[in-house]
Order: structure tokens, then C-alpha cells, then sequence
């Protein structure tokens, strides 16, 4: 019997307030608590509380027979604890049933993959701790902020301990090869990879309410049928998605829920397929290929690359500048600025300063609080300047507390104070000219949280 792992992302960002040039220095505090709030209580009625509801009352019903994989970023956690812990409890139900695997990630859902190994291994310790003390389970499995993917992360990821992990079905990862089998990494071939099918994926996601699709509306059965069009040679059908799509990115009324509810039960009726995790997969499959990945993938955009975050010189300004600290912070003890670290590093505050106007634009702007991406860089570069001021306090403090004591070697602590980055007289930011684009052809994509 051939397997679907159905998987869901849950994650908000904490957003940050209007911050202008002359509160540098002056406050300290970054983040629109009313929006945070509002916002997290909202995708809570309308998403989180009665799709775990429906879930629970699936599992209810059909025992082993369904399973779902969830990963939950650490801000997400955090904002259910602050302004609606009645999600953390509905998750809790979830997990007690044992039909449900939790997967690690990095705590700030950062890209910190991409350029520094031991926040990185930090930030997935420190997931893995938050997942295991609220759900009673240490996650076996890993899934990278944004299925983000390459043959260094995978070698990390390996080294951490994981021989698991998710990741997008992109052509360029794949070729003429199907995403519906189990592979593995080809220079790290004990890490198994899940692929996304994104074009079954994309079709809950975003095609589900639009009425001017040629498949609408969508219905289970419609929806089965096509699983079982598939050549039956194929092991697995990985649909990755937004948890946000039942009731937040699709509402309510468009019947997205009932969907939710008939799948399962339409599928379980074939009798040609189960419902499987990503740890029972690595379990029972074995990899029919190896994988190269060179260059970083993401399931985002047309690309499916990592222009979302990183593909203009704002975004690259910003990241770069943020990550000339990590040194430092990987040793801080300071529990506010820890905060911010983590907070700042969300993968979000990168997304909202997007230039891609032309082949997936209207998604980079429907889920983009600012105005403008320039001013998402400009609010982020004020706050990351202040933020980056106090690090720089901090370390000469540190400094001074060493040279204050001579019988303790302070060597580690001067290198570490060297490569601070200092921060310059005040002045006002002024975005460069983004890196231009050509036009592309107009295609689904990948939504973030706004």
C-alpha cells in the first residue's frame, strides 16, 4: 500500500512596530504587541482551534489509520503561550493521540542555515527542547525554515543527528525524476529526503477557491482520483502546506474544511493508500536515488530558490548585517537581547523586502505589511541598528568585567570583542537600488505569512 504524508507548517513572526530613526538609542522595545495580538488570535479562531478540531475528530474516527506531521517554529510557541494558549492545548490533545509527528526546526525560523553552523545547531537544540517539554516527544525528524535545502545544509542536519528531513520537489533538484519516492543525499547518503509535490500541494493551497480554475471547485473525490491516476510504481505523495490555508489563506465559507474532513475518509476508503510520517517513511522505504544540491532550493516562488529572501541588495545588506554579531550572541547571556536575536532572525522581516514584482509579485504584496520593500528594509535596518548598539555595549562590558578580573583568562572574550561590528553615527538608512529583474511568466506560488 502506497503512502501520503500530510504535512503542515505553522508559524507567525513577531512583527515589528513603526520604528523610526531617532528611536535608535532611545527605545528599546521593536514589536507591535497590538498587531502580534490581534493577528494571533484571529488565525487562532479561524485556523489553528477548528482545524485541530477537525483533525482530532478524524484521528477519532480512524485510529492508526490517519496521521499528520506538524512543525512548529519557535515564535509561533511562543505567541500561542502570550496571546492564545488554548492552541497550545488543542495541540497537546493532537499529540496524546500518537498519530501526530512533531519535526524540529530552528527556533527563530531563520535562514541562519545558510551562513553559520553553530547558531544554526543552537536554534534546532533549542526547538527541539521547546517541542519536547510542551508535547512530551523528541522530534526524530527535520524540516528547514522554508524547505530550504542544500547539500551543506544537509550535511549539518546530518551531523545534528537527523537522518530525515523535508524538502521541496523543485525541477532543478529533480530533473525527469518524480518527488514521489524517498531519496537521499548524494554526498550525505545516510539523510533521507521527503520531497514536495507541489503541484498537488499547490492545489489545496492556492488553487482551492479560485473559481476561475478549470479544476473548480474542488472536491475530494475529484482530489483522490487524481492519487490514484498515479503510476502506481510510486511510493508516497508528500503534500507539504501552510496550515494557514484551512480557514486563514482559504476562508471558511469556500468549504476548504469540509474538504479537510472527506479526504481522509476518501482516501482511506481505496484501500491503495495510508496516511504515514515522515520518521515511519525513513522507517520502511529505501532511497531509490541520491540527490545533488549545490545550490540552495526553497519552496517559494516560480524559482523555488532563495530570491524571496535574498535576492536584492536590501535583503543582502540586511542579513549580512544582522550576522556580523553571531559570534557574540552565540555566547550572550543577556535575555532581552537573546530575544531579539532570535525574533529578528525570522525569515519574514527578509520576505516583506522583496522586489519581485513581476513574476510573483502580487503574493509578495498581498502578505507584505509595509508599503513598499524598501519600507520593510528601512524600518528593520533602524531597529537592527539600535539592536546592534546594545551588542556592541554588551561586549565592552564583557570586555571590562574580564579585565577586571586578571586571574581569569580573557583571551576568548577580547577575539570575541574584536570582530564586534562597530556601528556608525546616526543617520537616516536609505535603501539601495534593488537588484533588477527581468519579467517572468505569472505562476503559483509560495505564500508567507504576513
Amino acid at each position: 500500500m502506497r503512502s501520503i504524508c500530510l504535512y503542515f507548517q505553522v508559524h507567525q513572526p513577531f512583527r515589528l512596530r513603526t520604528y523610526r530613526f531617532f528611536d535608535i538609542g532611545a527605545d528599546h522595545y521593536y514589536y507591535d504587541d497590538y498587531q502580534n495580538k490581534r493577528i494571533a488570535r484571529r488565525v487562532a479562531s479561524e485556523c489553528y482551534l477548528p482545524a485541530n478540531e477537525v483533525l482530532l475528530g478524524l484521528i477519532n474516527e480512524f485510529g492508526s489509520a490517519f496521521k499528520v506531521t506538524f512543525s512548529i517554529s519557535g515564535s509561533a510557541l511562543e505567541q500561542f503561550k502570550k496571546y492564545s494558549p488554548e492552541v497550545i492545548t488543542s495541540f497537546k490533545r493532537l499529540a496524546k493521540t500518537g498519530n501526530v509527528e512533531f519535526l524540529a526546526e530552528t527556533y527563530a525560523h531563520s535562514l541562519v542555515g545558510l551562513n553559520d553552523s553553530a547558531e544554526f545547531k543552537r536554534q534546532v537544540q533549542e526547538h527541539a527542547a521547546a517541542i519536547k517539554e510542551l508535547f512530551g516527544v523528541t522530534p526524530t525528524a527535520f524540516r528547514n525554515t522554508e524547505l530550504v535545502y542544500s547539500n551543506s545544509i544537509a550535511g549539518q542536519v546530518l551531523e545534528m543527528g537527523y537522518k530525515t528531513m523535508l524538502t521541496e520537489g523543485a525541477k532543478q533538484l529533480l530533473g525527469w525524476k518524480s518527488p514521489n519516492y524517498l531519496y537521499c543525499s548524494a554526498p550525505h547518503q545516510r539523510l533521507k529526503l521527503l520531497l514536495r509535490n507541489y503541484q498537488l500541494s499547490d492545489d489545496i493551497t492556492f488553487r482551492f477557491s479560485q473559481q476561475d480554475w478549470s479544476e473548480w471547485p474542488l472536491t475530494a473525490e475529484k482530489y483522490v482520483t487524481w492519487l490514484n491516476d498515479i503510476d502506481p510504481k510510486q511510493e508516497i505523495v508528500n503534500l507539504f502546506m501552510d496550515y494557514e490555508t484551512f480557514g486563514e489563506h482559504q476562508k471558511a465559507a469556500s468549504g476548504i474544511f469540509g474538504f479537510l474532513r472527506a479526504f481522509p475518509e476518501q482516501v482511506i476508503k481505496t484501500h491503495k493508500w495510508k496516511f504515514s510520517t515522515p520518521s515511519e517513511l525513513s522507517e520502511d522505504l529505501q532511497p531509490v536515488a541520491g540527490i545533488d544540491c549545490p545550490h540552495a532550493i526553497s519552496w517559494a516562488d516560480e524559482e523555488r530558490d532563495l530570491t524571496a529572501w535574498l535576492g536584492n541588495d536590501l535583503q543582502d545588506e540586511a542579513f549580512s548585517s544582522l550576522y556580523k554579531v553571531s559570534d557574540i550572541m552565540l555566547h550572550c547571556t543577556d535575555a532581552d537581547l537573546n530575544r531579539d536575536w532570535n525574533y529578528l532572525q525570522a525569515s519574514d522581516h527578509f520576505y516583506y523586502m522583496c522586489t519581485k514584482w513581476f513574476s510573483d509579485g502580487a503574493v509578495h504584496h498581498y502578505f507584505n505589511p509595509y508599503g513598499s520593500p524598501y519600507e520593510a528594509f528601512l524600518n528593520y535596518m533602524n531597529v537592527l541598528s539600535d539592536f546592534l548598539i546594545r551588542v556592541n555595549e554588551y561586549a565592552e562590558n564583557q570586555l571590562l568585567q574580564a579585565a577586571k578580573a586578571p586571574l581569569k583568562p580573557a583571551k576568548s572574550v577580547k577575539e570575541k570583542a574584536s570582530s564586534t561590528t562597530k556601528i556608525p553615527a546616526k543617520k537616516e538608512i536609505k535603501a539601495k537600488t534593488p537588484v533588477s529583474e527581468k519579467p517572468q511568466k505569472k505562476a503559483e506560488t509560495k505564500s508567507r505569512k504576513g
